[in-house]
């Protein structure tokens, strides 16, 4: 089982699963509590699934809960059935990533470093979010996983990235600390984040 990391405090746990297994040994690690959706077709995306819902159930027990299925809301945010805890999950093939709250909205994001993401970055990126990176992919990477880590903790999708969701400056290491901000009808919520630069990836997340 390519589970690269399991972390877990008494409020919160996470994880990140590199894809190595087939699609078959997946289903059968799920097949008591979940169907793949017919309307799933492309290879990747089937064991993104499969691992998403392996990897929630791990965290889960984890902290002492017990597995019975995933849900989704009309937005697309996903739940666990019969469960009061929270639910993030993120796909970047070959790698996906969870993460569970007892308590608080959750949001993780798993993206690889790629060129693309300064070419987009004018378009999601706060002006003062743009000096701050400048021309370091990695930095970039960082603030769009921050960003959409805080889509999903808001749980909605009528956000504009470079607007509603704004990432204080911040030195990049590889690991640390970033205060994100949800801006809404004038009221700002201040969301601590927590990032780590893998090889070739970052994943950013709400402990």
């Amino acid at each position: 089982m390519p589970l690269e990391k399991l972390e877990s405090s008494a409020e919160y746990a996470w994880g990140l699963w590199h894809i190595r297994e087939t699609e078959e040994t997946l289903i059968a690690q799920i097949q008591d509590f979940e169907v793949i959706p017919d309307n799933i077709k492309h290879e990747q995306k089937r064991l993104e699934f499969c691992v998403g819902r392996v990897l929630a159930k791990t965290l889960l027990e984890k902290l002492g809960g017990s597995f019975e299925g995933i849900i989704k809301d009309e937005f697309g945010k996903p739940f666990f059935k019969n469960s009061t805890y929270q639910l993030s999950l993120s796909h970047s093939y070959p790698y996906v990533g969870a993460l569970i709250h007892k308590s608080k909205s959750a949001g993780i994001d798993v993206e690889q470093i790629k060129g693309k993401l300064l070419k987009i970055a004018p378009r999601i990126m706060h002006p003062r979010e743009l000096q701050d990176a400048g021309t370091d992919e990695t930095k970039h990477c960082i603030y769009w996983c921050a960003k959409e880590a805080l889509v999903k903790i808001y749980g909605k999708k009528d956000l504009t990235f470079a607007e509603n969701l704004v990432i204080s400056p911040f030195e990049r290491k590889n690991n640390g600390n970033i205060t994100g901000r949800i801006i809404v009808n004038n009221t700002e919520t201040a969301i601590p984040l927590y990032y780590e630069v893998h090889s070739g990836f970052t994943v950013v997340f709400n402990q």
